[in-house]
């Protein structure tokens, strides 16, 4: 199962460490959610998802500051009998002693931040759902054309990292070469990135690695990418049929999750970075509503039709 590291999250959120004298080195995050534990200071723990960062807003602190003392203690004894992860106070709002006291006792992370709580939980939850994602790494290049992530997969030594060099030097964006982290943040994004050893490095056959960040500038490398579109490489068949109008889309399907593939036969003389260039902006075309192969075959059914009624009338 994926986790994220407490330690990352305040990193990541500029949270303030409360208790600092809890040892959080061995806590994981496992949920992307979270949870307002307003019904469970109330005395109702159905269905409480304990595994959850449990955060605590203006209603839930002031409730809570409203409590007598016996019932305050009684309530936080019993909410973090349960193993969370950490508990976050927003708006700036400061734990009571009582509520510290237990916290340091039952050995939960007490943590604080500015934010106000909506745009807290956006935040976190938007974060938390790429890094716990499911995750595959596959065999590509990863580049960012005109705003469209275009995944180019194919065997070793077909042209992969070569096409992607001229796509930077055409002033595109590196993501990744060689080997691509896949993760699935929703039914219909995927998000693509670098391993952290090969980030910002693209392997050429007969020179070897080449660091495009310093080569080209930070201009020219990106840390993540949706994937929109695959071009997969291929050497030329004499023998096989290629789609030669693009009337019916072909897709191919990561986590569940279908992309846009088009498959793009090999042979000397053929520019591999501007068909991908050629496919990006083709693709967003199509999403802004104009497909050309169906402008291509409406012309060309008008034009039929044309020079059937010339033929009726001469005959």
């Amino acid at each position: 199962m994926a986790s994220v590291a407490l330690q990352a999250v305040i990193d990541k959120m500029k949270l303030e460490n409360v208790t600092p004298d809890i040892d959080i080195s061995n806590i994981k995050i496992t949920q992307p959610d979270i949870n307002r534990p307003a019904i469970q200071i109330a005395g109702y723990f159905e269905h409480f998802d304990a595994q959850r960062i449990q955060i605590i807003g203006f209603v839930e602190y002031t409730y809570m500051e409203n409590l007598p003392p016996k019932k305050k203690r009684e309530a936080y004894e019993k909410l973090m009998s349960y193993d969370i992860p950490a508990i976050v106070y927003c708006r700036e709002l400061y734990p009571d002693e009582i509520f510290l006291e237990v916290a340091n006792e039952k050995k939960i992370p007490v943590l604080m931040t500015k934010k106000s709580t909506s745009d807290f939980m956006a935040e976190i939850i938007r974060w938390l759902n790429v890094k716990l994602a499911p995750c595959i790494v596959v065999h590509g290049v990863l580049v960012d054309v005109y705003g469209e992530g275009v995944l180019i997969t194919g065997e070793s030594g077909i042209g992969k990292s070569e096409a992607a060099l001229e796509l930077i030097k055409r002033g595109h964006r590196l993501v990744s070469d060689d080997a691509v982290e896949i993760r699935k943040v929703s039914d219909d994004t995927l998000i693509g990135s670098a391993p952290d050893v090969t980030k910002h490095f693209i392997e050429l056959r007969g020179i070897g690695i080449v660091d495009v960040k310093t080569l080209f500038g930070v201009s020219s490398v990106k840390d993540t990418q949706s994937i929109d579109l695959v071009i997969r490489l291929e050497e030329w068949n004499r023998d096989k049929e290629y789609d030669r109008l693009g009337l019916e889309e072909q897709y191919t399907e990561y986590l569940g999750n279908k992309v846009v593939c088009h498959n793009i036969p090999i042979r000397p003389g053929r520019n591999l970075a501007i068909i991908c260039e050629s496919a990006a902006v083709n693709y967003r075309q199509k999403k802004m509503g104009y497909n050309a192969a169906q402008e291509f075959y409406k012309r060309i059914q008008e034009n039929f039709a044309k020079k059937r009624e010339e033929d009726e009338k001469n005959g």
